[in-house]
């Protein structure tokens, strides 16, 4: 199984960017290197919805270009269900237009928040084993 690397800390505030956004979904960039994800990069949710994301263009852009200073490789975007599982959704997998990058969905439907990571292609959705380091 494809696996991908993840700090601790980042995990942490991929959660509380999360609970911090409820009612909406939160939503960001992870980058890192040699698969490895390092930094998380917030982005507004500009739907402003519980219920699907879509990324503020222009912040969008400034990501890219901070991650190409830093020679960081953009590896995944994510976002939150605030109250449904973390699988993605039939929007979800429809609007996965890069296969190239990992999409991690963190649920706050549970008991405590789960949060889990797919490669979506051709509407072919595939789990990763998500290892997280210190």
């Amino acid at each position: 199984m494809e696996k991908i690397s993840i700090k601790k800390e980042i995990v942490d505030k991929i959660i509380k960017h999360a609970q911090d956004d409820l009612p909406i979904e939160a939503c960001g960039y992870l980058a890192g290197e040699n698969n490895i994800i390092t930094k998380r990069f917030i982005l507004t949710n500009i739907d402003n919805s519980p219920e699907h994301f879509s990324f503020d263009p222009k912040e969008q852009f400034a990501v890219l270009n901070k991650c190409r200073a830093q020679n960081l490789e953009i590896i995944a975007n994510y976002h939150s269900h605030p109250v449904t599982p973390s699988r993605p959704s039939r929007e979800d997998i429809k609007l996965a237009y890069d296969p190239n990058i990992l999409y991690f969905i963190v649920s706050l439907a549970g008991d405590k928040p789960d949060i889990k990571a797919y490669r979506i292609n051709n509407s072919k959705v595939k789990n990763i084993h998500i290892e997280i380091v210190t």
